[in-house]
């Protein structure tokens, strides 16, 4: 040290100005200040109070011959040198037992975060002992320079500056010291210590904790209430917070003050992310926004607001403008007997809302097709997403997921069309209550829009959830997702708009529409603007699927004409029902088919009363009934005007004798009273009630004409072959093989092969003890296949109208070459203006021409049609 003094006084030019005795003295001053350092930076309070006096001579004496730094300098270095050789060593030490297995687990999990906060107190406590007698050194070297500024007048500078300036200098020496020779394991330790003691305090919070237990092993101060009665938590809590307030800091005293803030805050959020997963789970019928709002006040918030006003750094009050937050639009109770949050503690609230908020939202957004499955169930978590949404304007996040989980679990060839449409229906209600204005709806709904008009039924089942009540669903009314309920909201909006007669509809609707303008998110479409997105339309998008109303009204009187057919009384209230609401959403016109279909029943119901009225009284012959008793009492007629009907299929077939008598005699009187007109029979169409009586029971069936003619062959003839009952009823005998199936199922005709391959016999079952064991004594309801339906599908209908337009395409593709789909509709336009006229839709057309590349006419590829070569 000797050697360093010498030369740091000739480096500054000293010694040439300076007496012999005056370089003896700086020699034995810097002896005796090196000597005194030494002693007083190993010893103890006792050594300070017997030196103070030597060591401010010294110091005095040494600043006037212009050493002032040097000693500073040396000073410092010799606690630093203390430190790290005995300080930093005996501190890191405390903790030579954890690092030597960080990665066992105990098997006491609270016996290990014990052991951490032991440790850690243990270690704090030593080194904080260590930097306050460090600091009582330092502070008389500061003394002892004060007094040599005060004896040299000529020396600026503030005492309370130079105290300042020395003490942060310190501070950075310890904390250096401390973090170059910090395990790694150490920020471990800190996680552990705050997750036990944050656990701690919710448990607290939450009541579980063995208040009485607990408090028999402390003498602590009690709390008392205003009314003083003792309040058991309130003391564990201020308790558990002084302690954890006393850790924080010995920390920050040490320089570890961002690593202890990383620390809790980590602790803090991964508390508050467990809770929000324990409150949310898989229940989506209860909203856990409020219930994670309020444990983020009790617990988190609480702690911090505590921890902070105990280290004393609660902050300027800020204006409420500025920290208004939706999680915090009014106090809480923790601040309320403190007045307003401080300003770190609105940092720290604005922190955790935003996370809380992101957690619930992803935790939403990963089950959101579960949530739409259970829609109008599950609102209350589509309103709890909403809120996060609005708060975090991660709706990309939510948009790419869902149609990321749609394509792999919906949109497949396992789901049935029927399954999609009611998925679809969910999401457009769930989606429209986060977003109204549809602009997400938007995206999310296309790729299904686009996957269902692949699929050949659509449209039939978006008719059957039209005039189903339960929407096409097995569970039965109130699933949430029949079309019915649109059309019926539609009724209701157009009743209350008529009380409003005498305002402009349009004017107040945009008026609205002004005072709730907002900007578009940027996930819009720019190429629909907001008038497009104003409202958000069920039945609307549904018919955008199709992509024209008039295949799916088409498709509507296809299914209403073979309910109708199928009517086994007139009883009609239902389809009427469904009818006006149909046209209050696609207009009286397009409906009047339909309505006259529903007329032809109403009157058909009036006029077979007047008909077998007027029978029964004018000719008691006709009334009377055949050898085996009926009469015209067991006849009811269905007359239609064919011309606003669909085409019906029709099929000859041979009814029995009587039957058909009884048929004409109707068609004789009924053209006597309604004279011009005349019936013409569909015999393959209607029901037949049929009752077959055995030896030991009798069976009781509801089947067509056909199945009908079959089975009375077997009354006369109980065994036939299947050319001869065939030719008995009319039918080709491949229809008669499909048909008898139903009767061979259920045990009443036996079928057997005959000497002829070609040839089957079937026989009449007597002894209904072995057979028929698929029947009960219950009406029976015979189903034919869906290619024998009584009316002629959509396709074969269209299929038959485009026929003409064929030889115009082909001679398009002949002489123009390969041609797309709009191009081919907007020519077909041009070229057929008069009759016959195209009035057709591009999806009729691209139905028509796939039908076409089906039948191996044309070829497609790329977009273009052109002639099968």
């Amino acid at each position: 040290m000797r050697v360093d003094a010498l030369s740091s006084v000739c480096n500054l030019g000293v010694l040439d100005s300076l007496s012999e005795a005056s370089i003896s003295e700086i020699l034995e001053r810097w002896s005796s200040f090196c000597l005194i350092t030494e002693t007083i930076v190993k010893g103890d309070d006792a050594s300070l109070s017997t030196s103070y006096s030597k060591f401010q001579s010294d110091v005095c004496s040494l600043c006037k011959y212009g050493l002032r730094s040097l000693v500073e300098e040396h000073f410092l270095l010799s606690l630093q040198g203390m430190l790290e050789k005995h300080g930093a060593p005996n501190f890191w030490k405390n903790f030579d037992a954890y690092n030597n297995d960080p990665d066992s687990e105990m098997v006491d999990r609270n016996t290990q975060e014990d052991e951490v906060e032991l440790l850690l107190c243990k270690a704090l406590e030593e080194m904080s002992l260590e930097k306050k007698y460090q600091e009582k050194c330092l502070l008389m070297l500061v003394n002892s320079l004060q007094l040599c500024q005060e004896n040299n007048t000529s020396t600026e500078g503030h005492p309370l500056d130079m105290e300042k300036i020395f003490f942060s200098k310190y501070r950075l020496i310890v904390s250096s010291v401390l973090m170059t020779t910090m395990p790694c394991q150490f920020t471990e330790i800190l996680h552990l210590y705050f997750k036990g003691r944050l656990e701690e305090l919710s448990t607290i919070m939450a009541g579980d904790y063995d208040d009485d237990n607990e408090l028999q092993d402390n003498n602590q101060p009690t709390n008392m209430d205003i009314d003083g009665t003792y309040d058991p938590k309130k003391t564990l809590e201020n308790k558990l917070v002084r302690n954890i307030g006393m850790v924080v800091n010995n920390l920050r005293n040490l320089g570890f003050t961002s690593m202890t803030e990383d620390a809790y805050a980590s602790t803090i959020f991964l508390l508050l992310q467990d809770k929000v997963f324990d409150l949310a789970g898989d229940d989506y019928r209860t909203s856990v926004l409020e219930s994670i709002k309020g444990w983020m006040q009790a617990v988190p918030l609480q702690f911090l607001h505590a921890l902070l006003d105990y280290l004393g750094d609660s902050m300027s009050d800020l204006s409420p403008k500025s920290t208004k937050s939706p999680l915090a639009s009014t106090p809480s109770s923790c601040y309320q007997k403190s007045g307003k949050p401080s300003e770190g503690i609105i940092r720290w609230q604005l922190r955790l809302e935003y996370f809380a908020y992101e957690t619930l939202q992803d935790l939403r957004i990963d089950k959101l097709f579960e949530i739409i499955v259970d829609y109008p169930d599950s609102a209350p978590a589509i309103e709890d997403l909403k809120q996060c949404l609005e708060y975090t304007g991660q709706h990309s996040k939510l948009v790419d997921s869902f149609i990321a989980a749609l394509k792999y679990r919906l949109l497949t060839a396992g789901a049935s069309t029927n399954d999609i449409l009611h998925q679809y229906v969910s999401t457009i209600k769930a989606l429209r209550t986060i977003n109204p204005a549809g602009v997400f709806l938007e995206a999310v709904g296309e790729p299904i829009r686009e996957y269902l008009r692949g699929r050949k039924d659509t449209i039939k089942c978006i008719v059957t959830m039209l005039t189903d009540g339960t929407g096409g669903n097995s569970n039965g009314p109130g699933t949430g997702d029949s079309l019915l309920e649109e059309l019926n909201r539609d009724e209701e909006n157009q009743e209350s708009n008529s009380l409003d007669d005498d305002i402009n509809t349009d004017d107040k609707q945009t008026w609205i529409d002004v005072q709730r303008w907002e900007p578009d998110p940027v996930e819009a479409d720019p190429s629909k603007g907001s008038r497009y997105r104003r409202k958000v339309d069920v039945l609307g998008m549904i018919v955008g699927i199709i992509g024209s109303k008039d295949q799916l009204i088409s498709e509507y009187r296809v299914m209403l004409a073979e309910k109708l057919l199928n009517k086994t009384d007139y009883d009609i209230d239902t389809e009427i029902r469904t009818l006006e609401l149909l046209k209050i959403h696609f207009g009286e016109s397009s409906m009047q088919k339909c309505e006259i279909m529903l007329n032809d029943l109403i009157d058909s119901k009036r006029t077979n009363t007047n008909v077998k009225a007027t029978i029964n009284r004018l000719s008691q012959t006709a009334a009377e009934s055949w050898e085996h008793g009926a009469s015209f009492d067991i006849l009811d007629a269905t007359i239609i005007s064919s011309n606003f009907w669909p085409p019906i299929q029709d099929e000859d077939v041979k009814i029995p004798e009587p039957v058909d008598q009884l048929l004409s005699d109707y068609a004789k009187r009924f053209h006597e009273i309604k004279t011009p007109r005349k019936l013409l029979w569909k015999k393959n169409l209607g029901t037949v009630k049929l009752e077959l009586e055995f030896e030991d029971k009798t069976l009781r069936f509801t089947a067509t004409p056909v199945h009908a003619s079959i089975i009375m062959q077997f009354q006369d003839q109980k065994s036939w072959t299947s050319k001869n009952l065939a030719a008995a009823i009319g039918v080709p005998v491949d229809t008669l093989q499909r048909r008898i199936n139903f009767w061979i199922s259920k045990g009443i005709v036996a079928e057997s092969s005959s000497a002829d391959s070609n040839d089957h016999v079937y026989t009449l079952v007597d002894d209904m003890a072995d057979g028929g064991k698929s029947v009960t004594n219950n009406e029976v309801l015979v189903a034919d296949d869906e290619s024998e339906t009584s009316v002629a599908s959509v396709e074969d209908q269209l299929k038959k109208e485009m026929a003409v337009y064929e030889k115009f395409i082909f001679g398009m593709l002949t002489n123009i070459g390969n041609m797309g789909l709009e191009r081919i509709h907007n020519s077909l336009k041009i070229f057929c203006a008069t009759n016959p006229v195209y009035d057709k839709s591009i999806q009729q057309l691209q139905s028509f021409l796939s039908s076409l590349v089906a039948e191996e006419k044309l070829e497609l590829r790329d977009g273009t049609y052109s002639l099968k070569k």
